[in-house]
């Protein structure tokens, strides 16, 4: 029980260090929220749209990561939009906290067979810090080191580019992360300086033939690490119906695997949201499948949300990939 227990912190610990000022995507963005993934997607849908998560991974496992995020997104102009991110995450006795301000531009390539092509753009400030404040003497240490005397915090900044393509119901996007280098200790040689990670998601909304008020969307998320080429994917899908009004609901899953171990998936599990009067609620489950599946009872995530300021832009390229956000905001089908 003691290695376990060790082999636990050693793997949260280990972990964070990872992760630091690059923090993992989870599937907020399945919350009906793209622009989690890209800057690309400011101003895409309705005109002012607000976005809040809460996620606790591996509930049951003490100090596991915990981390809640803030997103909105804004129309500035006809064929432009802003956005603002900002998260806080904790992970054992690391803090990381950030924010991003993002702006996209949209192109239309073709009106008349709905090809539009975005270009977007993040500015982001990220910062990750140490609480010694909760270093406590063990019984293998005694006493922690007086050396430690700060909180060996660290700022980043470094920005987000990406574009996005879409035409009718498809779309593709991809986005290379943290293009500079940050900040290293010259003393500590083994510090990675190189944050860069290249993401790309592709889906397609398909309409059902028997109700126009269904659609299904099937999509994929996949994220590369250039300094190590450690990469993982989602194979996403949701349904959803809408009724007369324009409000929704919809189901889906999603499978996250590493690319080299496709039948050992990292997690799994069931999501499902709703949209009522321009309220949104979402909830996802994710089940660990690794050697901790027998000491937690999964990760949870909680999306709220409002969207409101709707009107209809002059420009298609503003509007959802779904056919019914085309229909109710009086864009031709055809």
């Amino acid at each position: 029980m003691k290695n376990f227990t060790l082999y636990i912190l050693f793997l949260v610990f280990s972990g964070s260090y990872a992760q630091e000022l690059n923090l993992p995507v989870w599937t907020q963005y399945l919350a009906d929220n793209d622009f989690v993934i890209s800057p690309t997607y400011a101003g895409i849908g309705d005109n002012l749209r607000i976005r809040a998560n809460g996620l606790t991974q591996w509930v049951g496992i003490k100090d596991a990561p915990d981390n809640q995020s803030l997103y909105a997104d804004f129309r500035i102009s006809s064929r432009s939009g802003v956005g603002l991110s900002a998260y806080n995450d904790k992970n054992g006795n690391t803090r990381q906290k950030g924010i991003k301000f993002s702006f996209a531009h949209h192109i239309v390539l073709d009106y008349y067979a709905k090809q539009f092509l975005s270009f977007g753009v993040s500015y982001n400030i990220n910062s990750f810090r140490i609480d010694i404040e909760n270093f406590q003497p063990t019984e293998d240490i005694p006493i922690v080191d007086p050396s430690i005397t700060d909180d060996r915090s660290i700022t980043n900044n470094n920005f987000d580019v990406g574009f996005l393509y879409r035409i009718n119901r498809f779309y593709f996007s991809f986005n290379a992360n943290n293009i500079l280098k940050k900040k290293t200790d010259d003393f500590f040689a083994n510090e990675p300086g190189g944050l860069l990670n290249y993401q790309a998601y592709s889906g397609y909304v398909i309409q059902s033939n028997a109700n126009n008020n269904i659609e299904f969307e099937p999509s994929v998320f996949f994220q590369m690490f250039d300094s190590d080429k450690r990469s993982s994917t989602d194979v996403n899908f949701k349904f959803r119906k809408f009724n007369r009004s324009g409000d929704y609901y919809w189901v889906g899953a999603s499978y996250r695997f590493l690319n080299d171990q496709f039948f050992e998936p990292l997690n799994v599990g069931p999501m499902a949201g709703i949209m009522k009067n321009g309220l949104y609620f979402a909830y996802s489950y994710q089940i660990t499948t690794n050697d901790l599946s027998g000491f937690n009872s999964g990760t949870h995530m909680i999306t709220i949300g409002l969207d409101f300021l709707q009107g209809v832009s002059d420009c298609p390229c503003t509007q959802g990939t779904s056919w019914r956000k085309y229909k109710n905001n009086g864009v031709n089908k055809n």
